[in-house]
């Protein structure tokens, strides 16, 4: 039995969209989907789905048969954009038991697998005392695992925002033990202690604040039917694709694709994807180590 939810507790149109977003992706919706999720009474699950038939128009069609309103031949969504990506979304949550059944909006869903990712541990308080000094706009002492020292290091940090790499969540701040912005991984955070004012200003985190357009193209030893297939992959056009990102992020979104130093080298059936404007980029990068007087690298990469 779902648990449900507390009468009220929706919106009317929240709930619109529940229903049409049941007919796109379902095909089908009645008054106990409305009932069981949103935890309303008959008669108002009724007058929401004779809102939505006043609304749009021969979208809903009553099956007498099943007992059920499916989606009429002419369906076009009226309250929502349906989006691939936001279904595909679901089930990973589920998979991943952020998101529970009777919470998701689709019910029917196919059969599936995803590739299991090894979690990185997040302390919750630790997590807490981060957002806590981003939103005081404080420094906090924080004891820190780097890859690079065999034992943990006291230092201060002035945090500012949060970054996810794809795999890791960090958190970007200024080291006062660097003197630079660097990125602290949140799981690396052995503790937290004691916080107090900060006179960092988070606007000169230059790396942060100024934002690169990374162009992608298939190989170029990719021919026919290969490249077509790498084209239509990442929904490129005129063979290219691009995706915009904080320079300071850049480097995450390289090693995510593979495309680091020696990508160029890879077998275009491996590294299936370049970077065209790598030289744009690296041009970026080295203004963002000249704003903020150190080299490139040591201005955008994690920690030390």
């Amino acid at each position: 039995m779902g648990k449900q939810r507390k009468k009220g507790r929706w919106p009317v149109e929240q709930r619109l969209e529940f229903i049409d977003f049941r007919l796109f992706w379902e095909g089908h919706v009645n008054r106990s989907d409305l009932i069981d999720y949103f935890g309303v009474s008959e008669p108002q699950a009724s007058a929401d789905l004779t809102q939505y038939q006043e609304q749009a128009k021969s979208n809903a069609v009553y099956d007498r048969n099943q007992k059920t309103y499916i989606a009429g031949p002419r369906f076009r969504p009226v309250f929502f954009e349906p989006s691939a990506d936001r279904y595909l979304a679901q089930l990973r949550m589920i998979e991943s038991d952020l998101l529970s059944d009777e919470e998701a909006w689709a019910v029917r869903t196919p059969a599936y697998s995803i590739v299991p990712i090894l979690r990185r541990h997040i302390d919750p308080n630790t997590l807490r005392s981060i957002l806590d000094a981003i939103r005081c706009g404080a420094m906090v002492h924080i004891t820190y695992q780097a890859m690079k020292r065999p034992d943990p290091k006291p230092r201060w940090i002035s945090p500012h925002a949060l970054g996810f790499d794809g795999f890791r969540w960090h958190t970007r701040a200024w080291c006062h033990s660097r003197g630079s912005f660097v990125d602290f991984v949140l799981a690396r955070i052995l503790e937290v202690g004691e916080s107090k004012e900060s006179e960092i200003d988070p606007t000169e985190d230059i790396g942060w604040q100024r934002e690169i357009t990374l162009r992608f193209a298939p190989h170029p030893e990719l021919r026919g039917g290969a490249r077509k297939a790498i084209e239509l992959d990442f929904g490129m056009k005129n063979g290219e694709t691009s995706i915009t990102t904080r320079v300071c992020m850049s480097y995450y979104l390289e090693r995510q694709f593979g495309l680091d130093a020696e990508a160029p080298k890879a077998k275009g059936q491996r590294q299936q994807i370049v970077l065209v404007n790598r030289e744009e980029l690296e041009a970026a990068r080295r203004d963002v180590g000249d704003a903020c007087g150190m080299d490139s690298t040591a201005a955008v990469k994690d920690d030390d």
